[in-house]
């Protein structure tokens, strides 16, 4: 299993957004796209992907810009990838029927899979990973020093 593209860029999106959360100030796709290193087009597109799902607002005019939509802590990275890949993603396919023993050992042991990714994913939100970046942070700048 591999995290998506499209995933990671919403993902490092609304890390940006939630590092800016309590200044109240909107962010714009350009600074986003500049600070993650994001393609300005394809970051239009997730930035409204997460607005439809309400995990962000937008803001108009002059000073306007991008927010996130609800606390960082109450954002987990399952909205955020089920949002982004689609709920049909977080669902198993069980329109066809397993045609062997084998096919249906297989799907029990993928169901276990997804089931503990999903698991995780419920269990982290946007503020652990920002506080996980922070750690991090200051672990390079003692390491410098």
């Amino acid at each position: 299993m591999q995290l998506s593209s499209k995933s990671e860029y919403a993902l490092l999106a609304l890390l940006e957004l939630a590092g800016h959360y309590h200044d109240g100030e909107p962010l714009q796709i350009r600074q986003i796209a500049a600070k993650q290193n994001i393609p300005d087009r394809y970051l239009e597109q997730l930035l409204a992907t997460l607005r439809r799902c309400g995990l962000i607002r937008s803001l108009r005019g002059a000073k306007g810009g991008y927010i996130l939509g609800r606390e960082p802590w109450k954002i987990t990275l399952f909205e955020v990838v089920g949002c982004i890949e689609g709920l049909d993603s977080q669902k198993p396919e069980n329109n066809s029927p397993l045609k062997t023993l084998e096919s249906a050992v297989v799907w029990d042991v993928w169901q276990e899979v997804c089931s503990s990714a999903n698991s995780v994913l419920q269990k982290y939100t946007i503020q652990d990973l920002c506080e996980q970046r922070d750690a991090k942070r200051q672990v390079d700048i003692m390491y410098y020093i």
